[in-house]
């Protein structure tokens, strides 16, 4: 199975956190797009906008679209082994943790800043 993370590619903290995926990524089975780019224009994800902070996570297999926290626990799911442990998060109410996934979005360019650079993107 192979998994596409389209990300806010202005964003610092996405950046480090893409690199931080491609070391822990054993299967390579993500491939990163940003959110500004042709790949996320062509699968409609303009109102997934990296104005609104959201991390989107495609499985290929049935092109399903998880977002925000639901992102974040597919995303442990891709990544295996020791990491299958966060998607105890499920278990949480989506509500909850998508406020906490908000919060952190919505003032991530304050805390962290803004990228200079994007990141290349790998083509699969």
């Amino acid at each position: 199975m192979a998994w596409v993370l389209f990300f806010d590619g202005d964003c610092a903290f996405c950046a480090v956190s893409v690199r931080w995926v491609r070391r822990v990524d054993r299967r390579r089975s993500i491939v990163f797009e940003p959110l500004q780019g042709d790949r996320a224009r062509q699968f409609g994800l303009a109102p997934y906008s990296a104005q609104d902070g959201t991390l989107v996570l495609l499985r290929t297999s049935d092109d399903r679209l998880f977002l925000r926290s639901d992102a974040l626990i597919e995303l442990a799911r891709a990544l295996g082994g020791g990491w299958r442990a966060f998607t105890l998060a499920r278990f949480i109410p989506r509500p909850w943790r998508d406020w906490l996934y908000r919060c952190f979005a919505k003032n991530r360019f304050r805390l962290v800043g803004k990228s200079s650079c994007r990141l290349q993107t790998e083509q699969k």
